[in-house]
C-alpha cells in the first residue's frame, strides 16, 4: 500500500474514535458535573396521617445531613463571641449570622421561641436545654453552668420565610476533666427531686428504626402513680431531643398532638414520631413539666440495623436506669 494511502486511512480512523468520544461525553455529562446536595433541618413534627418519605422518593445515601453537624448551612453561620469558656457559671454570647454576614434579627417562632439553645458534652454526660435572650443587635446571650471538657452548642431556629436550621459548634472549658462512658441501653429513667422529695419515673416504649418514623411513647409516674396533670412546656406536654453517640447528629421531635386543641390530654403518656438517621447508639432526653418545674429524663437507645458484612441485626438490651436531672432557663 501506497504511504499517501495508509495516511488516509488513519486519518479516517481518527476522526471515527473523536466522534465515538465526544457522544460518550454528551451521554454522561462533563466530569465534575455538581450534583444537587440538601441538609436535613434536623426537625420533625410529625401525627399518624402525615409520611415521614419524600413525596419525590427516598433520597439516596448522602442526599441529606442530620442537623446540628455545620457550624455553618444554606448561607446561615453560628458565630460565637469565644469557643473558650469558664467553668462554672459563664455567660456564652453568639450571633447568628445571615447569607450577607449580618447578624439575623428576624426569626419565626418555633415552639414557643425564636431560638432554642442546646449545650451538650461531647461525651453526653451533661445536657441543658436553653433559652438564650437577644438584643436589638441580634447578639444571643445566657448564663450556663459548665463543667471541664468539650461542649457541643446547638442552635435551633428557623429565619423568617426560611425553613428551621441546626447549628453546632464546639466549645471548650478548661479543667481537669474525665470522661464518662455512654449509659447503658434501658427503658426507666429516674428523676429525683431532692428539694420536694419526689421521684419521678419515666419509661420508654418503642424503637427507633434507621430511616423509618418510629413511635415513641413515654410515660411519666411520680412515687409511683401516673401523672394525669403534666403542664404544657413549648407548646406541648413533652420536648424530646434526640442525639447520635459518636458525632452529636440532632433529631428534634415533638410529641402528637398539642395542648388545647381539643385531643391531647395531660395524661402520662407522651407520644412522639422520630426518625433516626442511622443504626447506633442515641441519647433521649424529655423534657416535661410538672407542679411548676422543668425535668429532664434520660436514655440511652439503640437503633437497630444490620451489621457491615453480615446478616445480623444490632441487638437492644434494656439493662439499668438512666437517671437524669438538669437545669433549664
Amino acid at each position: 500500500m501506497k504511504t499517501p494511502l495508509k495516511l488516509g486511512g488513519f486519518i479516517v480512523a481518527l476522526a471515527a474514535v473523536l466522534a465515538l468520544s465526544f457522544g460518550i461525553g454528551n451521554a454522561v455529562g462533563p466530569v465534575g458535573q455538581a450534583t444537587a446536595n440538601t441538609h436535613s433541618t434536623g426537625e420533625h413534627d410529625m401525627t399518624n396521617d402525615e409520611s415521614s418519605d419524600d413525596e419525590a422518593g427516598p433520597a439516596g445515601p448522602g442526599d441529606s445531613l442530620p442537623g446540628g453537624l455545620m457550624v455553618s448551612d444554606q448561607g446561615y453561620a453560628l458565630d460565637l463571641d469565644s469557643t473558650i469558656l469558664d467553668k462554672s457559671r459563664t455567660g456564652v454570647k453568639f450571633r447568628i449570622l445571615g447569607p450577607d454576614g449580618q447578624p439575623l434579627t428576624d426569626f419565626e417562632p418555633t415552639h414557643d421561641a425564636k431560638l432554642h439553645f442546646f449545650a451538650v458534652q461531647r461525651d453526653m454526660s451533661g445536657f441543658r436545654h436553653l433559652h438564650p435572650t437577644m438584643d436589638e443587635s441580634g447578639a444571643w446571650s445566657i448564663d450556663v453552668d459548665l463543667t471541664p471538657g468539650v461542649w457541643r452548642l446547638l442552635a435551633d431556629f428557623r429565619p423568617a420565610g426560611h425553613e428551621t436550621i441546626t447549628l453546632g459548634r464546639d466549645a471548650f472549658v478548661a479543667g481537669a476533666y474525665t470522661p464518662q462512658p455512654l449509659p447503658p441501653v434501658g427503658h426507666t429513667a429516674a428523676v429525683g427531686h431532692t428539694a420536694t422529695g419526689d421521684d419521678y419515673t419515666v419509661t420508654l416504649n418503642g424503637q427507633l428504626v434507621p430511616g423509618e418514623s418510629s413511635e415513641l411513647t413515654l410515660t411519666v409516674n411520680r412515687n409511683g402513680r401516673p401523672v394525669t396533670d403534666l403542664e404544657p412546656y413549648l407548646a406541648a406536654y413533652g420536648h424530646l431531643v434526640a442525639l447520635r453517640s459518636g458525632d452529636l447528629a440532632y433529631l428534634h421531635v415533638h410529641p402528637k398532638g398539642e395542648p388545647g386543641d381539643g385531643t391531647t390530654a395531660p395524661e402520662p403518656d407522651v407520644t412522639f414520631f422520630a426518625t433516626a438517621p442511622s443504626a447506633g447508639a442515641y441519647r433521649l432526653y424529655l423534657d416535661f413539666k410538672h407542679d411548676g418545674v422543668v425535668r429532664t429524663a434520660e436514655f440511652t437507645a439503640q437503633a437497630a440495623g444490620t451489621a457491615r458484612g453480615s446478616g445480623e441485626t444490632t441487638p437492644v438490651r434494656p439493662e439499668d436506669e438512666s437517671p437524669g436531672d438538669h437545669e433549664h432557663n
